[in-house]
């Protein structure tokens, strides 16, 4: 059997994997018990909610983002809707995702959990686009024509930090406005000028909706660093790029963080040699992995963001509901066999393309299952003794609860306010592919 084995397995297979301890982290949260009361009484609390009326047909905008509690809210704001007499119906606003098809735009939402049985209301998925004008430099600003058709548009999405520039609107309603409603041309309009101009697009783009199109407001979520639903708000079309503004900084500041530097610092700093994410994928960052946890950016002017620096990451699987779209792939150093299976080019390359950001359709070394390529990570850390390796190990970017450390980081973590070793210090078991050291039962 060793003999059928590549040699490059073999040159890893005696490399030493640290013991590692299951560990929690705490951070302060405010948490929403109830979505469906709380989208009633921000609806109910918000004046421009009247400008729904009796008869109208109302287009409501789904993305292809995990949010938690997705389908509860959606469900909620189309009862509200219905409630004061429109026809709500659902319109998916994710650019290019999906392969930049209606079909599999649908078929991403269902795996998010939203169905027109589900939500009750149609889900009215096309490709096609209008131009409602164009910018100063002659760029298209397109919209989805079922959007456009209808008699008012509702935006909903989370509000968050976007994972490859800093402006003060970046993921959020605008975004949803500018590019998630534009489909794949109107994404490729905005990202046409490189990562960097994304947010000048944004910008102009929404502002040219906002006034040229019928938005009538838009409903927003900010998380916890638990990925839980923290505050439920409605903003109208009126200023709305200035009113979501705090519940940006709000979110940024309620980010998870890797256990790495000051706890009191705004952002996580410090060296991990190693870095194991069990899975990546759109549900967890439209990146797959976000990058303002990793901190491994596209764009060369993040680079002072890049504040943690980590030796070598290895990613192990992606996600089912990414729908084979695996272009955080790029940002490990090595995957696995199973993760590249389930790599999906017309996923990947149609985001990559309408992006302009090719490095995410690349594939980093595959090794052929988990041990082997953490054994690859672990071997070209570059630590002074690879045995005692700073090695972490989450779930995925979006959860940071609960993580793995290495016997080397445990006595500076056990110091750390809001931080418990809950177990002890074990090997890392393999069965078949697959690491099964267990996660509790929420993850």
């Amino acid at each position: 059997m060793d003999a059928q084995k590549p040699n490059y397995v073999k040159l890893v297979e005696n490399t030493p994997l640290p013991r590692i301890a299951l560990c929690r982290q705490s951070f302060a949260a405010t948490r929403i018990e109830d979505p469906a009361a709380a989208v009633h009484e921000a609806m109910a609390d918000a004046a421009c909610c009247a400008k729904i009326r009796p008869g109208m047909s109302i287009a409501i905008t789904a993305g292809s983002r995990g949010i938690a509690v997705f389908p509860e809210l959606l469900t909620a704001l189309v009862a509200e809707v219905a409630a004061r007499g429109a026809h709500p119906f659902v319109v998916p606003a994710m650019g290019s995702h999906g392969g930049a098809t209606a079909e599999g735009q649908t078929a991403l939402l269902a795996k998010l959990g939203v169905t027109e049985a589900v939500i009750g209301c149609p889900i009215r998925s096309s490709m096609d686009t209008v131009e409602i004008g164009t910018l100063d430099n002659g760029m298209s600003v397109r919209m989805d024509r079922h959007a456009q058709e209808a008699d008012g548009i509702i935006l909903f999405n989370r509000i968050k930090p976007h994972t490859s520039f800093r402006a003060p609107n970046e993921s959020g309603l605008a975004k949803m406005l500018s590019i998630g409603l534009g489909k794949q041309s109107g994404a490729e309009q905005c990202h046409s000028r490189g990562i960097d101009e994304v947010p000048v697009y944004v910008d102009l783009m929404a502002r040219m909706k906002l006034d040229r199109c019928k938005v009538l407001f838009g409903l927003g979520t900010v998380e916890n660093a638990y990925d839980q639903l923290a505050r439920v708000v409605v903003l109208d079309s009126e200023g709305l790029l200035e009113a979501e503004q705090p519940y940006l900084r709000e979110a940024m500041a309620n980010m998870p963080r890797l256990p790495l530097g000051p706890v009191d610092a705004p952002v996580a700093a410090g060296q991990l040699d190693v870095l194991v994410v069990d899975q990546i994928g759109k549900e967890f960052s439209g990146t797959g992995m976000d990058p303002n946890i990793i901190h491994r950016f596209s764009s060369a002017k993040m680079a002072p963001h890049a504040t943690v620096q980590i030796a070598r990451l290895a990613a192990l699987e992606l996600s089912p509901r990414s729908n084979g779209n695996a272009n955080g792939a790029a940002r490990a150093d090595v995957v696995t066999a199973r993760l590249e299976a389930a790599f999906d080019r017309e996923a990947v390359y149609a985001n990559a393309l309408t992006s302009t950001v090719l490095i995410q359709a690349k594939m980093p070394m595959v090794m052929p299952d988990d041990r082997s390529a953490i054994q690859a990570a672990v071997k070209t850390c570059g630590a002074k003794d690879i045995r005692r390796a700073r090695l972490l190990r989450i779930p995925n970017t979006l959860q940071l609860e609960y993580l793995y450390a290495s016997e080397s980081m445990l006595p500076e973590l056990r110091e750390r306010p809001g931080f418990e070793v809950l177990g002890d210090l074990e090997e890392m078991r393999f069965e078949g592919e697959r690491l099964v050291n267990p996660w509790p039962e929420a993850h």
